[in-house]
C-alpha cells in the first residue's frame, strides 16, 4: 500500500498544542523531580492489541520537540498489521523527554491506531467487491486531516475534507431550496466545472428525479439492501453510488454486494475505539 506522509508543517501546531496543554505553567514536575537531568534510557512503542499502526509521525515529533536528542527507530511504519508484543518502534534518548512526551505520543498513536484498524475490519470485510470505504466529516474538531489520513492507512479512502471542495446536496438544503431541482440547478449555476455535485436521497422516487438531472454522485442514506440493488440498477453506471446509515463490519459484506460503489462510514473517526499501544522501558 503507498501511504503518503502528512508535512511535517501540517502536524507540528497539532503535537505542540497538545504538549502545551499537557505541560501546563510549570512543566513536568514529576519527571523533573525523579530524574536525573543527563540521564539516557532506552524505550519501545509496544503494541498491546491486534491492528494497524498509525499515527507515528505525530509520536515522532511529540518526543522530538521536547528534546531534539531524542532518537527514535521505527520498527513498523504507518499502515503495518501489528499483533500484541509487536515493537513498533524503539525510543532512545533522554529519559526525561522521554517520559514528558510519552502521554502525548500515545493519545495521537492509539487514537489513530484505532482508527486504521477500524477501517481496515471494514475494507477486509467487503474484500472481493468492488466497493471502496470512506469516511465522513464526523470528525474531532482540528483533528480532521490526521484522523482522515488514518483511514487512509486502514485502506480506507477519503470523502470531501470539507465544506470547500465539493457539493454535497443533503435534505435540508433540498427542502429550503424548494425542490431537488432548484437545489441542483442553484448548485451547477454557482461552482466552477472542476467542482463535483452529489445530492442525498433516501427514496427510489427521489433517486429518479435526481438522475434527470445528471449528479456526479449519489448518496444512497439509509436504504434497505433491497432498495440499495434497485438503485444500483437504475443509476446503470450513470453516477457513483454511494451507501450510507449504520454499517458495520458484520452488515458492509451485503451492502457491498448490491454493487453500490462506495460504504461511507461516519463512526471510522467519530467512535472507533483507540488501539491499546504502551511505551515500555528496555533496559540495555
Amino acid at each position: 500500500m503507498s501511504l503518503s506522509p502528512i508535512p511535517a508543517i501540517m502536524l507540528e501546531p497539532l503535537v505542540r498544542a497538545a504538549l502545551l496543554e499537557d505541560l501546563g505553567r510549570a512543566g513536568d514536575l514529576t519527571s523533573d523531580a525523579i530524574v536525573p537531568n543527563d540521564l539516557r534510557t532506552t524505550t519501545v512503542l509496544s503494541a498491546r492489541q491486534q491492528g494497524v499502526v498509525a499515527g507515528l509521525d505525530l509520536a515522532i515529533l511529540a518526543f522530538r520537540l521536547i528534546d531534539q536528542n531524542v532518537d527514535i527507530k521505527v520498527d513498523r511504519a504507518d499502515g503495518s498489521e501489528i499483533a500484541p508484543g509487536n515493537v513498533i518502534a524503539e525510543v532512545s534518548g533522554p529519559a526525561r523527554a522521554i517520559l514528558t512526551a510519552e502521554r502525548t505520543a500515545l493519545n495521537f498513536l492509539c487514537h489513530l491506531s484505532g482508527i486504521a484498524t477500524a477501517t481496515a475490519s471494514i475494507v477486509n470485510a467487503v474484500r472481493g467487491h468492488k466497493a471502496k470505504i470512506v469516511c465522513t466529516r464526523k470528525t474531532t474538531p482540528g483533528l480532521r486531516a490526521v484522523e482522515k489520513y488514518a483511514v487512509r492507512a486502514g485502506g480506507g479512502s477519503n470523502h470531501r475534507f470539507g465544506l470547500d471542495d465539493a457539493i454535497l446536496i443533503k435534505d435540508n438544503h433540498i427542502a429550503i431550496a424548494g425542490g431537488i431541482r432548484p437545489a441542483i440547478e442553484r448548485a451547477r449555476s454557482s461552482v466552477g466545472h472542476l467542482v463535483k455535485i452529489e445530492v442525498e436521497v433516501d427514496t427510489l422516487a427521489q433517486l429518479e428525479e435526481v438522475l434527470a438531472l445528471a449528479p456526479d454522485a449519489v448518496l444512497l442514506d439509509n436504504m434497505s439492501v433491497d432498495q440499495l440493488r434497485q438503485a444500483v440498477a437504475m443509476v446503470a453506471g450513470r453516477a457513483i453510488t454511494e451507501a450510507s446509515g449504520r454499517i458495520t463490519a458484520s452488515t458492509a459484506p451485503t451492502v457491498a454486494a448490491t454493487g453500490v460503489d462506495l460504504l461511507s462510514i461516519g463512526w471510522l473517526t467519530h467512535s472507533a475505539p483507540i488501539l491499546d499501544v504502551g511505551l515500555d522501558y528496555r533496559e540495555v
